[in-house]
């Protein structure tokens, strides 16, 4: 990848993790491009917040990709399956939910991957994290060393010695509340983003799933007020 730059391929959901995860990339002097996905996902909301973070850090490139996934089926994030509700953070570390995306990260990791080969961009932020999470195998530092050892094997500017792909993970050992802290801390501006797996018709969020629930827990243990719009119950 020519001159090895500062450009950097981020994946950016328009969630609490994935903006934090922008700022922290942006804070190590990155520039930034934004990569984010309409996958077939049972609502639009997300979306339209990653547009409105990727304004809010003044990315270089905000790239939008169409990929599929809700033909393959087999979560309830992408198919007639019903949103777990009201579970425990408890119950939520003891099994992979159905709103687990069969191979979403991989998926995911490698157009971006490609994209970055074309960019110049070695380096490629997510924001997965493996403590304050729904179980997903996807998350799990595991996954993503073996992933930035399977980069560097197949991309040709590796493969020729011109690069060295570095996967960043930077929230995986984090708790959602200090996500919210180093968040705040730079800048991020949380009303723009979106949690919610099953939001209302007017994009509120349930504030019942399982990713609500971590939200609000985060934000509570954080001592920090919580900006999501939730339905009224």
């Amino acid at each position: 990848m020519v001159g090895q730059n500062r450009r950097a391929v981020v994946l950016v959901s328009g969630g609490l993790d994935s903006t934090t995860c922008l700022a922290m990339a942006g804070g190590e002097g990155f520039d930034l491009f934004a990569l984010s996905f309409r996958y077939g996902q049972r609502h639009g909301v997300e979306i339209e917040a990653a547009k409105k973070v990727a304004k809010a850090f003044g990315v270089k490139e905000h790239l939008i990709l169409d990929v599929p996934l809700g033909q393959i089926g087999g979560s309830a994030l992408t198919a007639a399956i019903e949103v777990p509700k009201d579970v425990s953070v408890e119950q939520m570390k003891s099994r992979i939910p159905v709103t687990y995306v069969p191979a979403r990260n991989t998926v995911f990791l490698s157009l971006a991957l490609a994209w970055g080969e074309t960019l110049g961009a070695a380096d490629i932020f997510l924001g997965v994290n493996a403590m304050d999470y729904s179980g997903y195998p996807d998350c799990r530092p595991e996954y993503i060393q073996s992933f930035e050892k399977m980069a560097n094997l197949a991309l040709k500017e590796c493969v020729e010695g011109r690069s060295c792909i570095r996967i960043h993970a930077p929230l995986i050992h984090m708790s959602k509340a200090q996500i919210i802290k180093t968040g705040v801390a730079l800048g991020v501006d949380y009303s723009l983003t979106h949690s919610c797996y099953d939001p209302d018709p007017d994009g509120r969020a349930c504030g019942r799933c399982d990713s609500c629930i971590l939200r609000k827990r985060g934000f509570a243990d954080a001592f920090l007020p919580d900006p999501t719009q939730y339905v009224v119950r």
